[in-house]
């Protein structure tokens, strides 16, 4: 849920600030056990726009500070999502439009696995060496180290979307013939890397997350679900957590059946055929619906997006909602909402 408003320029790029620490003070208030931050930038050139928050450099550190601080007084474990949009980054603010921006107008050249653009209005980005590879594992290592400096105390990699770890996972966007490149394994390889240095860098105690997109929606020819079952099972045998299960992004036009839970499904094969835990996500609305989901066994998480930018006090209304008791803060103690 990026909020793409934070400095494109100057010291302060990337940096959180007022908007930002309202924005998840807000949702803190609002009661939910977990807050990722939305999708950091783990180099200036991973920013999906200009006005996307980063985790690159000091600056950026002292003011995620600020978030986490906040969410730790109110109850509420902060997490941050780290992340390179690869191929579909240097694009306009998101309720701008979001178009493609070319370098004169506040763009930069972006990169993927393979000189493929996303789609005919986007620019084919530079393809990666594998030097430059290297150096994408070792910037999602700095990235989750500075993340633990910055207060965080959940780390997920955003591997998902048609962002630059989904673009490696998928053969629609990796056509490399290197050890990167090709069959399942070596398609899978800089995910397993990160995952690896992730966790050298936060230590064994902090819950590390991966989230994927279970399809690119075009099977058998894209990602797939099946690629997705083996992959979450390669994940927990190097570190992870957690796998939080989204679905396309990596295809401008792919045919998608969107309703109420349509991604649930992934996520519970993922629980059942690996053991890893999984987080369903998508058009999940009602605290009825996410009860039922957990209470099912389909998901051992739920993580709500839209549903939180719409009512932040979701989690305190569903509380209620569900027959338990999740008081306010006591500045808002006259409006809670008595049992009869």
């Amino acid at each position: 849920m990026c909020q793409y408003s934070a400095a494109a320029a100057g010291p302060a790029t990337g940096v959180p600030n007022d908007w930002h620490l309202q924005h998840y003070g807000s949702r803190a208030v609002g009661g939910p056990g977990l807050i990722l931050v939305e999708a950091t930038a783990i180099a200036p050139e991973g920013r999906i726009s200009p006005g996307d928050l980063g985790i690159w450099n000091d600056a950026q550190v002292e003011g995620h500070r600020r978030l986490t601080a906040f969410m730790r007084a109110n109850g509420v474990v902060p997490g941050i999502q780290i992340a390179h949009a690869g191929r579909k980054a240097s694009t306009d603010l998101g309720f701008a439009g979001g178009g493609a921006l070319a370098e004169d107008e506040g763009g930069w050249e972006t990169v993927g696995p393979s000189a493929i653009a996303f789609s005919d209005a986007m620019a084919v980005p530079h393809e990666l060496s594998a030097d430059e590879v290297r150096g994408v594992v070792a910037a999602f290592a700095e990235a989750a180290r500075r993340s633990i400096e910055a207060g965080y105390e959940v780390i997920e990699v955003h591997a998902a979307h048609g962002y630059l770890v989904h673009e490696f996972l998928s053969p629609v966007s990796n056509h490399r013939e290197d050890a990167y490149g090709g069959p399942f394994e070596n398609r899978a390889r800089l995910a397993l890397e990160i995952a690896d240095a992730v966790r050298v860098a936060v230590g064994e105690r902090v819950p590390v997350f991966f989230r994927l997109s279970a399809t690119d929606w075009i099977e058998p020819d894209g990602w797939t679900a099946d690629q997705t079952v083996r992959l979450a099972a390669l994940l927990r045998e190097h570190g992870v957590d957690l796998l939080d299960v989204s679905s396309g992004g990596n295809l401008p036009r792919a045919s998608i059946p969107v309703g109420p839970g349509y991604q649930v499904p992934f996520a519970a094969r993922v629980r059942r055929e690996t053991g890893l835990p999984a987080a369903a996500v998508g058009i999940i609305t009602e605290p009825q619906q996410a009860e039922k989901i957990l209470a099912d066994g389909e998901a051992d998480a739920v993580l709500l997006g839209r549903e939180l930018l719409r009512n932040p006090y979701w989690p305190r209304q569903a509380a209620h909602e569900l027959g338990e008791m999740h008081p306010l803060p006591p500045q808002y103690g006259r409006a809670e909402l008595k049992r009869v």
